[in-house]
């Protein structure tokens, strides 16, 4: 008796399935499920993704078998050097065999540049490489190589298509060492009746190559979209089920572009990595602190210097804040790089605890850049840029202001103050504002002298 395709309905947001049509799913998102048709599967190879099988006596079906975890080889011996520092940092120390890496982020941003780049240098030192794009031809592709790779080895081989069970043939002939999908939503399953990049062909296609990174011990590197949101597109189950989730991030007017690590089984949780968009190709920015901070004038208004501990490594930012008179309504907060929130809370805490009126002054603040820095400690920055763009104070260019602000005005301590101050003194700088508490505990560098303030109010002070 052959089965029937089963009818579900499929939330976008979340991947809940329903045999009926919900308008709201238990996520709580509205209007978000989706008809779409699974055809019943004769196998459960799809379900068993674990490296140590055996063979059972009854029909031949591979199982999982338990191992001891001593007997366990770890992985931190098998990286492969991508031949990328900057990618290789974010990766934690190279791509990790066996593992699944997600890399998103908006067209045009240089994804397909980045990878192809580390496709020909693991090609040529480690062994095949399969790069499949349902997206651009092989010519296209091709064109691409001969600009920004010095010379292209026998080993890179290009695949143009979106069918799973297609692709999972050639890697079975191939066996490469490494696998590129070029991009998860152009693929399909010809065991799901529903279009690619739904949530059903997703989720299935991701389980396959799961399936056959772990089996095999081949590093897959998905290449995923994004929403207008900047949101990474399809289900979250995706992002549960890879080991790694890249974002590339980049202004279109400049050349700096950003690679972060979102999650990382294998190595350190919003690792940064910096390169510059060339006509060669993408090139690593070794020194990122410079090149965020070279065009900052000296004693400016409304220009303050902060830093952040992204991943392993400091960085120093150039906070920029202008004020200016609300000509109608109410006043505007605009926000780059920064919480929009967060900006908010500290303009209360301003005109709160120090005084400074802002209820009819429009405030724009921007991190030079277009790096988002993770944590808190820019706060004191901010508020020491708005008030020296309000009051017509500059700020000198060597002074680097760190700390976070409490709603009672009060600067709470914030970590790696040592590493921050080391580099502050490697880039030139010779003062240094933050926490009491962090200027009790830190012995400054050479010609860097270091200011400890309690409250948001003193260190305008210090400013006067």
């Amino acid at each position: 008796m052959v089965k029937k395709a089963q009818t579900v309905f499929v939330c976008s947001e979340c991947g809940y399935e329903s045999p009926k049509w919900m308008g709201q799913c238990i996520c709580g998102a509205w209007n978000t499920m989706t008809e779409e048709k699974i055809l019943p599967q004769t196998e459960d190879r799809r379900r068993r993704t674990g490296t140590a099988v055996s063979k059972t006596a009854a029909g031949g079906r591979t199982v999982s078998r338990p191992a001891p975890l001593v007997s366990v080889r770890s992985g931190e011996q098998d990286r492969i050097d991508t031949g990328i520092g900057e990618f290789n940092r974010v990766l934690g120390g190279g791509l990790v065999k066996g593992s699944l890496t997600l890399i998103s982020g908006e067209p045009g941003i240089g994804k397909s540049t980045l990878i192809l780049q580390a496709a020909a240098h693991i090609a040529a030192s480690c062994g095949s490489v399969l790069y499949v794009s349902g997206e651009e031809s092989e010519e296209q592709i091709k064109m691409r190589a001969d600009r920004i790779c010095s010379s292209i080895p026998d080993t890179l081989y290009i695949l143009a298509e979106t069918n799973m069970e297609n692709i999972i043939l050639q890697q079975e002939k191939l066996r490469p060492s490494f696998l590129i999908i070029d991009s998860i939503q152009t693929m399909y399953s010809s065991e799901l009746d529903s279009a690619p990049g739904t949530v059903s062909q997703v989720r299935v296609c991701g389980n396959e190559l799961m399936r056959i990174g772990k089996g095999s011990g081949m590093p897959v590197l998905i290449v995923a979209h994004v929403t207008k949101s900047g949101e990474l597109a399809g289900p979250k189950i995706v992002e549960h089920l890879v080991d790694t989730v890249l974002y590339f991030t980049g202004e279109r007017s400049r050349d700096l572009r950003i690679l972060r690590s979102l999650k990382n089984r294998f190595g350190t949780t919003n690792e940064i990595g910096a390169f510059e968009m060339r006509e060669e190709g993408l090139c690593q920015v070794s020194n990122l602190s410079e090149t965020l901070i070279e065009e900052m004038a000296d004693s400016s208004e409304g220009s303050a210097a902060t830093a952040a501990y992204e991943g392993t490594r400091p960085l120093i930012l150039e906070i920029q804040a202008l004020t200016a008179p609300a000509n109608v309504g109410f006043p505007r907060r605009t926000s780059i790089g920064i919480d929009y929130n967060r900006l908010n809370m500290i303009l209360a805490v301003l005109e709160r605890r120090a005084g400074v009126s802002l209820s009819s002054q429009d405030v724009y603040v921007n991190i030079v850049g277009g790096v988002r820095p993770e944590g808190t400690s820019s706060d004191l920055a901010v508020a020491l840029a708005v008030y020296s763009s309000r009051r017509g104070i500059p700020i000198s260019k060597k002074t680097l202001c760190l700390g976070e602000i409490s709603l009672t005005g009060d600067l709470r301590s914030v970590s790696h103050t040592d590493k921050i101050a080391k580099e502050a003194a490697r880039m030139g700088f010779s003062h240094m504002i933050l926490p009491k508490q962090n200027a009790a505990k830190l012995k400054p560098p050479a010609g860097l002298s270091v200011t400890g303030v309690r409250t948001l109010k003193e260190a305008i002070q210090l400013l006067r």
